[in-house]
């Protein structure tokens, strides 16, 4: 994804707020079964695991969901089947920002997604681009809500996203071709392969996705090349992955409210532009040793941003950065007098880079960080199939940064942070599992944040006292899933437009909190009919200083979405969705003064789908009502970026 402005930090500091990490397509973990445990087909504490210690209150997307729903993308499947909320994109890219727990403009640094066991997260202000991941090679996705620093570190209280690609099975081959076209000169082509023989698998996976979207000078072009190849052997397996990916996008950039009315799509940028172009290699191991697991996935990921502003002179800038990661652990998994126990032990290893090439910076900015952590779960079946959880993890960080045009000396520093959690649930009667989780998480500021930050010292490191209750209640035919949160947040890392004599920085704010309920619910209410929906309540406000009591910006109180799909099992299938969004504060209302809101919204998306032998071909629609709507406004009835009007799109797939 490449954005086309930064509204959280100065005009200089715009084109910081670009492309985040893309993907890469490891196959799930390694699978191992004997006598005395259950086939592993879950991913809990960064293994695969057995099916009794699924993560505690996860929602799971299987492929045969994704398949049903026609989501053409990881994004879209997790906003249009997992119901998480999401802001339409800056740049014109199919990546929503995709928000767990109220974070507002800051949800993709407070929201950790992980591809097959590797962190897709970087140290910028870019969100994980999902759109790049291959959707035929996706087994399963699970959104973890809630705090998850143990198993992941920095930047996972509102949650955790896992994608779980599909492994191979001996001695087949499979692919499929697909084509989409719809309005605004949409185009999205995809080929994916894989084959496999006795204990060898090669796959590939090409794409390339063109628009000029809705709005005027918003064209976007992604191409993405993956392929992998691994070798399982007797108690292992290894492999390698390779991932290229280039996209070009105009930025149409922001508007006023009149504006907004008078034409959503037009542009007061008509030259802004931008290009990313992404490299990865990626390398796993996996083997067992008695009755321990062992495993490890290195990774180096180069990433080259070139952006294009006028102000209204030329502003050119460059980025270039590496990342690289290394996550060795090792795991136990057994049952000891009718007792099933995990534990967890692993290292997370990263080294991440960039240099920066602009009239306003030549900064060089390092970061590198290591943690250890410790995770151990318990299940009793015979008493209420009670399970209960431990972790502890510990990370610290080295900082570097050092600016020539910057009239500020270089800086060294180092922080580290700490971070625990207790889990339990209990089968309290039929059906019916009630479960609580408590723990501490933190965020630590990247380095576009502390670029740009509002004191002489680095920003300190964000911590929050996570706490949430629920219960789960019913089968496959009808269940229910509610609970309750509340994230209490010390030094929260925001930016706050009203310091810097307007002019905004980031900073740590004064004490804030996220506290409400969520409930899904997921019923067969007739033959070949199923209903879902996902509901969200959240109080996101200060709870101490100036603006206390105060709502935070950029959060909707409620939101909610409902999906009717059809699946008769003749080959046809329907999948009809609403979404509504409640009103929310202008991105710059700190004191909640502004006049105006952000107004509520609602759509309406619906797809057919026909399958006739290996052919299938699909007639879907998105915003079907035309709303003309936003949900991304940083100025008070100013800086709005409209979403996207009605648009029908036509496709055809063949499966081999």
């Amino acid at each position: 994804m490449i954005t086309s402005a930064a509204p959280r930090c100065a005009p200089v500091f715009e084109p910081l707020a670009l492309a985040s990490a893309l993907s890469l397509c490891f196959f799930a973990p390694i699978v191992h079964a004997d006598d005395s445990l259950p086939s592993v087909t879950i991913t809990g504490a960064r293994f695969a695991s057995d099916p009794a210690l699924r993560p505690i209150g996860a929602t799971v997307i299987t492929a045969e969901d994704i398949r049903n729903a026609g989501a053409a993308d990881v994004n879209q499947a997790i906003r249009k089947i997992g119901g998480v909320y999401g802001r339409q994109s800056l740049d014109g890219s199919p990546d929503f920002g995709l928000d767990l727990r109220g974070f507002g403009a800051n949800s993709a640094q407070n929201l950790v997604v992980m591809l097959d066991g590797v962190r897709l997260s970087e140290n910028d202000l870019g969100g994980a681009i999902l759109s790049t991941i291959p959707i035929e090679l996706v087994e399963r996705i699970e959104i973890i809500r809630g705090g998850a620093s143990v198993l992941f570190g920095d930047g996972a209280t509102g949650g955790v996203i896992q994608i779980v690609t599909k492994r191979p099975v001996d001695n087949t081959a499979r692919g499929s071709v697909s084509a989409e076209v719809g309005q605004f000169k949409a185009r999205d082509l995809r080929a994916s392969a894989a084959k496999s023989w006795d204990g060898f698998a090669i796959d590939a996976a090409l794409g390339k996705k063109t628009t000029d979207n809705y709005r005027d000078h918003n064209a976007y072009d992604l191409r993405t090349v993956n392929a992998g190849a691994q070798w399982a052997y007797a108690g292992g397996r290894v492999g390698v992955r390779v991932e290229r990916a280039d996209s070009d996008a105009d930025f149409p950039g922001s508007l006023t409210l009149a504006q907004f009315n008078d034409n959503p799509r037009q542009t007061l940028t008509p030259r802004d532009n931008g290009t990313l172009a992404s490299r990865r290699v990626s390398a796993f191991i996996e083997q067992r040793f008695g009755a321990i697991d062992a495993a490890a996935e290195l990774s180096r990921r180069t990433k080259v941003i070139e952006s294009n502003y006028y102000y209204p002179g030329l502003s050119h800038a460059s980025y270039d950065s590496r990342q690289t990661q290394f996550s060795p652990r090792l795991r136990h998994l057994g049952r000891f007098d009718g007792l099933l126990n995990e534990l967890v032990a692993g290292i997370d290893l990263t080294r991440w880079d960039r240099d920066t090439t602009a009239a306003y910076s030549l900064a060089d900015a390092r970061q590198k960080s290591k943690a250890v952590y410790a995770r151990d779960e318990v299940k009793w079946d015979a008493f209420y199939h009670a399970r209960l959880a431990l972790g502890a993890r510990r990370e610290l960080f080295d900082k570097d940064y050092a600016d020539a045009v910057a009239a500020t000396a270089p800086e060294h520093t180092s922080q580290a942070q700490n971070a625990w959690e207790l889990q339990g649930s209990l089968d309290v009667m039929a059906a019916t599992n009630l479960y609580a989780k408590l723990g501490r998480s933190y965020r630590v500021a990247n380095a576009d944040e502390n670029s740009y930050r509002s004191s002489t010292d680095v920003l300190k490191i964000q911590t929050s006292r996570d706490l949430e209750i629920g219960v789960r209640a019913g089968d496959s035919q009808a269940r229910v899933d509610v609970r309750a949160f509340r994230h209490a947040l010390t030094n929260e890392i925001f930016y706050d437009p009203t310091l810097n004599g307007g002019w905004g920085a980031n900073t740590n704010l004064d004490p804030t909190e996220r506290k409400g309920v969520e409930a899904d619910a997921d019923a067969a209410i007739a033959s070949g009919w199923r209903a879902i929906a996902h509901y969200q309540h959240v109080n996101a406000r200060f709870t101490a200083g100036p603006n206390a009591g105060r709502e935070m910006v950029l959060v909707p109180k409620n939101t909610l979405s409902t999906r009717l799909a059809w699946v008769p099992g003749d080959g046809q299938s329907a999948d009809l969705g609403v979404q509504w969004v409640a009103s929310q504060r202008y991105g710059n209302d700190f004191a909640n003064s502004c006049a105006a809101r952000v107004p509520a919204y609602h759509t309406v998306d619906a797809r057919y789908a026909r399958k006739l032998g290996a052919w299938e071909f699909a007639l879907s629609g998105l915003n079907l009502a035309d709303k003309r709507y936003f949900s991304n406004a940083y100025g008070c009835q100013a800086g709005i970026y409209p979403s996207d009007a009605r648009q029908l799109k036509l496709s055809a797939r063949y499966d081999f």
